[in-house]
């Protein structure tokens, strides 16, 4: 296998979207037994084996940010948290919103992040 340079390297990665990318530190991270930041609150993900037998019982939600409100500052804060994103990358998605943050988490995870965002002054959907 052609081993690849950073700038190849780099390129593929603008290519992938947060979700992607966040998911890559973390598999990262647990291949070379390493951290990437410090410890933020855990987003655990709901396994994909288990399909709702009833519509309206859902077992995965996406959290979508609508918008940063007044307080962005914090609400960026708890983004980087909630993603462990840099602050470029939590920045850009706050800008950018509505934008999904996370996705396919369990209900508790969901409700969670959407209160924390909520608090921080953000508009949020949990879908």
């Amino acid at each position: 296998m052609a081993k690849l340079t950073q700038d190849e390297l780099l390129a593929q990665f603008e290519e992938m979207t947060l979700i992607e990318l966040s998911e890559f530190v973390k598999a990262f991270e647990d291949k070379f037994d390493v951290t990437a930041a410090a410890p933020a609150a855990a987003v655990v993900v709901a396994g994909g084996g288990a399909a709702a037998e009833a519509p309206e019982e859902k077992d995965e939600f996406d959290v979508i940010l609508t918008g940063a409100g007044d307080k962005k500052i914090q609400v960026i804060k708890v983004v980087r948290e909630l993603t462990s994103l840099g602050l470029k990358e939590a920045k850009d998605l706050v800008d950018g919103a509505p934008k999904p943050l996370l996705e396919k988490v369990n209900k508790e995870a969901a409700d969670k992040a959407a209160e924390a965002l909520k608090a921080a002054g953000a508009a949020v959907e949990v879908k």
